[in-house]
């Protein structure tokens, strides 16, 4: 029998038959190939930072950006993805993500793009975000009192806020010793009630987050507002420039983070821890250091280890460090982004919500927060 060969069309050939242009395959391909290439699959990147962002393309279990360092870290979910969960679009985008709070009987989160002057809300129910507060005081820090209420701190104003259950606002604190805040930064609240603040000033060291001003009192305080408003001085330095704080689970330790280094390279990155005794702050010591980066906002979980924000030291600092009580760092979460805060929620607090510079990422976590929400 005579054999018959038969010529299969080019792909060229096959694709301009159709009547898709030669321009329109090269443009078909090249879509595809970086779909493919920012899949963890084909992405060069071990931790999958290079990764399709919209979650159109799949992550393998388990969750590639964690590199966990200490066999203690029992806070990884092996089966559950890191998400950017928002990054707004046009006139909707963020400058820089801060203070994120979780209002758990709102179902919510909330959290501040400082620079845009708003405090935006994403639901939990179907992942909507809209405009919670306009004209915020330029607000960086929030947190929650014991009765629930959101307390805010006000960068432009020079305040801290609450927010009563009927919506209006009480200026719990604007001076001190007849001076004017600098820009109260973050706050820990305390079981008895009182409200611990930083006051690093940066709301008022150029336009970009509230106004330029002369510094009235020293950056290097932490204040506490006790239950009946008065305002005292429970611990000066050793910190250059206190930012984010919180409370051990036993409410015996207070952990302060120095942004020092925004100053230069030769100030603090660092976290100080204090023993809490009364009213005051006392024996501080260095809990961890962050050099070549920064840590911003800080919490512990209900085990007592220190999730903690990173970044501004080079990609490879961009993400969430987890440290055990003793100091020891556990684990390392990789993002794209500089991770400027965080917090704990969902319903089970279990959630971990990360304030990426421009974008809101979570992920469910082996682990509980332990502030109130």
């Amino acid at each position: 029998m005579k054999k018959t060969s038969v010529k299969l069309p080019a792909a060229s050939d096959s694709i301009l038959s159709s009547g898709l242009s030669r321009r329109g395959f090269l443009a078909t391909t090249a879509a595809s190939a970086s779909l493919l290439a920012t899949s963890a699959f084909a992405g060069t990147d071990k931790f999958a930072r290079d990764r399709d962002w919209t979650g159109e393309a799949p992550v393998t279990y388990p969750e590639p950006a964690w590199e966990v360092l200490d066999k203690r870290f029992t806070g990884r979910q092996g089966n559950a993805t890191l998400q950017r969960i928002w990054h707004g679009k046009g006139h909707n985008a963020a400058l820089w993500c801060e203070g994120p709070v979780w209002m758990g009987d709102w179902g919510c989160l909330l959290w501040s793009d400082i620079p845009n002057h708003r405090v935006l809300r994403w639901n939990e129910e179907d992942g909507h975000v809209s405009v919670f507060q306009t004209e915020s005081g330029y607000s960086n820090g929030h947190t929650r009192d014991n009765q629930g209420r959101l307390i805010a701190m006000e960068h432009d104003t020079r305040r801290v806020r609450r927010r009563e259950y009927d919506g209006t606002w009480t200026i719990l604190c604007d001076s001190f010793d007849g001076k004017k805040l600098n820009a109260p930064n973050d706050a820990a609240v305390h079981p008895d009630g009182s409200i611990y603040f930083t006051d690093p000033g940066y709301g008022i060291m150029g336009p970009y987050e509230g106004h330029k001003a002369e510094f009235e009192l020293p950056a290097s305080r932490v204040y506490r507002i006790d239950p009946a408003g008065k305002v005292t001085v429970a611990a000066e330095g050793p910190m250059r420039r206190p930012n984010g704080l919180c409370f051990s689970p036993d409410f015996k330790k207070l952990y302060v983070a120095d942004t020092g280094a925004t100053d230069g390279s030769q100030y603090p990155a660092n976290i100080v821890v204090f023993d809490v005794s009364g009213t005051t702050l006392k024996s501080p010591r260095i809990f961890a250091d962050f050099a070549p980066g920064f840590t911003d906002g800080i919490r512990c979980d209900t085990d007592g280890n220190v999730w903690c924000s990173w970044g501004w030291g080079g990609m490879d600092t961009n993400g969430v460090r987890v440290h055990h009580p003793d100091g020891t760092l556990l684990a390392f979460l990789h993002t794209p982004e500089v991770i400027s805060n965080l917090c704990f929620g969902g319903v089970k607090r279990n959630r971990l919500f990360m304030t990426g510079s421009t974008s809101i990422y979570a992920v469910y976590v082996n682990a509980v927060g332990h502030a109130l929400t």
